[in-house]
């Protein structure tokens, strides 16, 4: 008990236990005493009195020191006494040693104040705490860095705004959170969604967060970008992938490899007896049958030529030749390969490096894959070949080492693959076209030439969409401007038909006269040509009736935009008098030697 000015009247053994002073030795002494010399000076005691007396009572904890000097933490109660007409006439005082409550208390908050520092330190992990409806409560720099949300942004919204459309649309969070709570915890990949609207590959671990009577007070939730991993991971599957086909098609290549070679001893042996029996026999009933049988060996000996260039044993002919002039050169023939129903457009990048390849082979090749866009568009569409420079990087494509390269692409907007498809498609004999309508090895040939020269074959497509195929050529480190010697000295001729079997032997002719020859089929296609070749024409070779652009009409358009073109049109017509204004005229038929007289005359 206190006097109503705070002096001890009365002292029980319990007081006597824990503070040390025996009755004697306190009562009769204020109990400031008990106090700090900090709360002394603060006037505690004073404050403690003062707020019993008018409050009715006072409570508090606080640090209170025993008669050897130490310290214990205590728990205080001051109740006022007062008489039957309410004059205070002391207090009661009870006081508890918690010194054990409050070291566990603060042993708890401690390691709370660590655990809060070292989940705000850690920033791999995004981790933050979620109400029972799924707001955010707090968020760490982890959850800052991975996300971009700054903690305002974030915390009192729905963790759902990190989710896909697609995601939220299915439910995904909500079943995240019925799936935590009912099973103790959620775990899972997918697409997360970043501040910037960018995405990320996230792992995800939601785990609830229950009261000691097991009422649910919230989840935590750890998310960990683990896109790169992914990433590894794919290229991991895919360089396994690609190192099975190679193993796959390396054994394909040496059975048919060997199956080939078989095969044409045993044509060998066909065609040589077929020879005789014809110089043998003048019965036309038997020349017929040796006929039909010498067109199989043909036939055959064609297939077994496929074989061949698809396990890499073709004999090839490799020059440093500029692609561009190839391609352009041959796309009279890619065209007519192609439907009168699709657009056809090629684009050749100028001044492309030399690549190290068989024309021939290069120019089945191409038309192989013309081909093989063409059946894909059969409702017509748009067929692309490009040719242009890359840098590739180490295992950007396949085995093929880091450096500059040649790719000629035919991309088209048919049908498209599925990925299975696209997997086989380079194996022999594998079509997807109706029985008698192709044999399978058409890219298996262009793939074949590739591998031998020092190159790769590389597929994408999308069903619906289209399929893009990509002849890839290691580029040579002399220029273009170095291959094919001399070539570069040869006068160059533009020849014009809308007939191919014309516009043929009209580009051979100009050959055998020692020409450099590129070709088109119609007037506007030569106007795109003549916007592309990589050095200049010498010469236009036209006839002048073709549907679309004319060649009078097409003779006028050169000479405007390219005064230093000689011009010669020609038609199986008699020209009538000043329809061909200043330009030379042939008539049809004529020979080798009326083009070369006219040619010679023009150049005087």
């Amino acid at each position: 008990m206190l006097s109503p000015e705070g002096t001890v009247v009365s002292w029980n053994l319990g007081a006597q236990r824990f503070k040390g002073y025996a009755p004697h030795e306190i009562i009769g002494q204020h109990f400031s005493r008990f106090y700090t010399d900090e709360d002394r000076a603060a006037g505690v005691p004073a404050l403690a009195l003062q707020t019993a007396r008018e409050q009715g009572k006072f409570e508090a904890e606080g640090w209170r020191v025993r008669k050897d000097g130490t310290r214990f933490w205590a728990s205080v109660v001051l109740d006022p006494i007062r008489d039957d007409e309410g004059e205070l006439i002391g207090y009661t005082k009870i006081t508890r040693d918690i010194t054990d409550k409050k070291a566990a208390q603060d042993a708890l908050r401690e390691s709370e104040q660590r655990f809060r520092v070292l989940v705000q330190g850690v920033t791999d992990y995004a981790i933050y705490m979620l109400s029972p409806e799924g707001n955010i409560t707090n968020w760490n720099s982890g959850a800052r860095r991975i996300k971009g949300y700054a903690d305002e942004e974030v915390i009192g919204s729905h963790f759902s705004r990190f989710y896909t459309e697609e995601d939220r649309a299915a439910g995904v969070p909500r079943r995240a959170l019925a799936e935590a709570a009912e099973h103790g915890r959620f775990e899972a990949e997918g697409w997360r969604v970043r501040k910037d609207g960018t995405r990320f590959w996230a792992h995800v671990v939601v785990d609830p967060i229950r009261d000691e009577q097991g009422q649910l007070v919230g989840f935590a939730k750890v998310t960990r970008d683990i896109t790169e991993r992914r990433e590894a991971a794919e290229q991991l599957e895919r360089t396994r992938e690609a190192l099975f086909q190679a193993q796959k098609l390396d054994a394909i290549g040496k059975l048919t490899g060997g199956i080939a070679h078989d095969f044409n001893n045993l044509l060998n042996v066909i065609t040589n007896g077929l020879s005789m029996l014809r110089h043998r026999s003048t019965e036309a009933e038997t020349l017929r049958l040796v006929d039909s049988m010498e067109k199989a060996a043909r036939r055959g000996a064609s297939l077994t030529q496929q074989l061949l260039s698809f396990a890499r044993q073709q004999p090839l002919k490799p020059e440093a030749r500029d692609v561009g002039r190839l391609v352009m050169a041959f796309e009279t023939v890619l065209r007519r390969a192609a439907r009168s129903n699709v657009h056809f457009n090629v684009r050749v990048a100028p001044r492309l490096p030399a690549i190290m390849v068989d024309a021939t082979q290069f120019e089945t090749g191409l038309l192989n894959l013309v081909v093989n866009a063409r059946d894909a568009t059969p409702e017509g569409g748009t067929i692309t070949i490009s040719a242009d420079v890359h840098e590739l990087r180490d295992g950007e494509l396949n085995n093929l080492p880091a450096g500059r390269y040649v790719v000629v692409s035919v991309q088209d907007t048919g049908t498209g693959m599925p990925p299975h498809v696209v997997a086989q498609a380079i194996e022999p004999f594998f079509t997807t076209k109706p029985p008698g309508k192709g044999t399978g090895l058409g890219l298996s040939q262009v793939y074949g030439l590739l591998q031998q020269s020092g190159g790769d074959l590389h597929i994408q497509s999308e069903v619906g969409k289209g399929t893009t195929v990509s002849m890839v050529f290691r580029a040579l480190e002399e220029s273009t401007s170095a291959v094919d010697a001399g070539h570069d000295e040869l006068e160059r001729v533009l020849v014009v038909d809308d007939q191919p079997e014309v516009l043929e032997m009209v580009a051979e002719i100009f050959r055998n006269l020692g020409f450099d020859v590129l070709t088109a089929s119609d007037g506007r296609s030569a106007l795109d040509l003549l916007e592309r070749v990589d050095r200049k024409v010498d010469w236009l070779f036209s006839d002048v009736v073709m549907p679309g652009l004319n060649g009078v009409e097409l003779a006028r358009k050169v000479q405007a935009s390219h005064p230093d073109v000689r011009i010669i049109l020609v038609s199986g017509y008699a020209a009538p008098a000043g329809s061909l204004g200043d330009f030379e005229f042939l008539s049809k038929p004529f020979s080798v030697a009326d083009v070369a007289r006219k040619m010679r005359s023009m150049a005087r």
